[in-house]
């Protein structure tokens, strides 16, 4: 009776979240091809024009770390919140927060203050819990054999996100389209689409959490997580694997944007258009490959190909001098990551009891926010070097993720099977 409960909670919840997470980001979407303007470009950015390309990769990187640093500490706080007073209650929220930092970012711009830049993008980070608690909501409804399928099915809205999100980021900020226009309009519209997001997730999102559990809630909540993370070796290895995987697909991420600037020379619209491309095939491989395979094979086996393949696409991306090689690669790179997401949720969620999910998906917000903090920050410096230089050393961590999958949770028999 239960199982079939869940079912149908399950089909009552699964198209809400997947709005709710879709137009989340598409509006986190809409300012990839912008910021790099704003920061690396001399005619268009809010930097002193005698800053070096060195130094403005080096805040750029800065300015992206602050967003995954201030959600490292968030994150996990919203976490518990949500065990104690409810998903939906945190996600209104968070919302809240996501459109507030939006409002501050296009006024940043606008008064062009790379501190309310720096403030902005730490308030998005803090509130911006939205995810996490979209997976705790899916978690909440779904049975062990359901639940790779429907992480699958909110990877696709993910990648639908950032099919149209980029996109229109690079068209809402070309003048040469409307005079109208501008760098701010990006963020003002994805502030609207958070807004209307809020007023939809309020209507059509039940509160799914069946049982409250109550933790104590603090600032250190995520280092606390860190040390938890490690306290058994079964979980050492499952957020060692999260904390590589993360760490090495945000090094390639975040200046992705960098690299096709400087490399390319694409503009808005270009950059846009590039990571458009990568969210079809992220949403082909989610939506026709991952459900079929999911039937037939374990999480781990899974993995053990797609994160392999990663290492190597990551370093085959960038060897190109001629941008339409590019167009060659990107299929097979987002499907590998389109595999790998959802699966890793799986084994992280599968590795918790019920009344532990919001706390053990808290403890993997915190390390996959510490791994995207780091990398931004890391990565303006190696790119300061050689723009390349990103992509390697992700490579050389997807493939550390990959060893910690294959030669440890492979071997485990309630995770590797």
């Amino acid at each position: 009776m239960k199982e079939i409960q869940k079912n149908i909670s399950a089909r009552q919840i699964l198209l809400p979240v997947f709005l709710t997470v879709f137009i989340d980001m598409m509006g986190g979407g809409i300012p990839i091809p912008v910021l790099p303007s704003l920061i690396l470009t001399p005619e268009t950015s809010i930097l002193s024009p005698e800053l070096t390309p060195e130094i403005r990769k080096i805040i750029f990187g800065f300015l992206t770390g602050s967003f995954f640093l201030a959600q490292f500490i968030g994150a996990p706080i919203l976490g518990a919140i949500s065990d104690r007073d409810g998903r939906k209650k945190v996600l209104m929220l968070s919302l809240g927060g996501t459109v507030a930092g939006y409002l501050l970012f296009a006024l940043g711009i606008y008064l062009k203050s790379i501190e309310l830049l720096f403030v902005s993008r730490i308030l998005a980070g803090f509130m911006g819990g939205n995810i996490s608690v979209a997976l705790s909501i899916i978690s909440d409804v779904s049975t062990p054999e359901t639940k790779t399928r429907n992480f699958g099915l909110i990877g696709a809205a993910f990648g639908l996100g950032f099919i149209f999100g980029p996109a229109l980021g690079g068209i809402l900020s070309d003048k040469t389209l409307y005079s109208g226009f501008s760098l701010i309009t990006p963020f003002i519209v994805s502030a609207l689409l958070t807004f209307i997001n809020i007023v939809l997730a309020n209507f059509n999102i039940p509160e799914t959490i069946r049982n409250r559990y109550h933790r104590k809630v603090n600032l250190l909540t995520g280092i606390q997580n860190i040390r938890d993370a490690f306290h058994s070796p079964v979980y050492r290895m499952i957020f060692g694997m999260v904390f590589c995987i993360t760490f090495g697909f945000t090094l390639f991420t975040q200046f992705f944007s960098v690299f096709l600037t400087e490399e390319f020379k694409m503009d808005m619209r270009g950059i846009g258009w590039v990571f458009s491309y990568v969210g079809i095939w992220a949403v082909i491989a989610q939506g026709a490959l991952l459900r079929p395979l999911s039937k037939k094979f374990k999480p781990v086996q899974i993995l053990s190909i797609s994160l392999f393949l990663l290492s190597i696409l990551l370093v085959l991306i960038i060897l190109p001098e001629q941008s339409w090689y590019l167009y060659l690669i990107i299929p097979f790179m987002a499907s590998a990551q389109g595999m790998t997401q959802p699966n890793v949720n799986t084994i992280v969620t599968n590795s918790a009891a019920p009344e532990t999910q919001g706390q053990i998906l808290g403890i993997n917000q915190s390390v996959q926010s510490l791994a995207m903090a780091i990398p931004p920050m890391i990565a303006g410096f190696l790119s300061s070097v050689d723009i390349r230089f990103p992509n390697y050393a992700a490579s050389v961590f997807m493939l550390a993720g990959w060893a910690i999958l294959y030669f440890g949770l492979r071997k485990n028999k309630e995770i590797g099977g």
